[in-house]
């Protein structure tokens, strides 16, 4: 069974991270790129520009169908299929994301999507 993890980009890497994927498409505000210790930057499986833009625009009361929206996207992503083979062989994943909201982000979703893929 694959464990996979939610981490936000500024908090310490630890041992029991395993395998570090950074899952947002735009570089985070205030961190140098020496200074974040990941092993993938998986930009082709995050929400679309337009998405992600609308979300933003008000993402408490558009959470629900944002939801709805990137989990469609990432069911219809072929980079996904090559995501999940690249992550296949890692027992342990964290996933990273600089979202301020650890309770309303992409991350969730994508958390989500792939713990039903990974362990059925």
């Amino acid at each position: 069974m694959k464990r996979i993890q939610l981490k936000r980009v500024y908090q310490d890497p630890e041992p029991s991270d395993g395998f570090r994927i950074f899952v947002d498409r735009l570089w985070p505000r205030g961190v140098r790129k020496a200074a974040l210790l990941y092993d993938l930057w998986a930009k082709d499986i995050t929400p679309s520009p337009s998405l992600r833009q609308w979300f933003h625009e008000d993402s408490d009361s558009h959470w629900e169908i944002f939801r709805a929206l990137y989990r469609q996207e990432l069911e219809a992503s072929p980079p996904v299929e090559s995501f999940l083979k690249t992550i296949a062989e890692y027992p342990v994943i964290t996933l990273l994301f600089a979202s301020k909201s650890v309770n309303h982000n992409h991350a969730i979703i994508l958390k989500d999507f792939l713990d039903k893929r990974c362990n059925p």
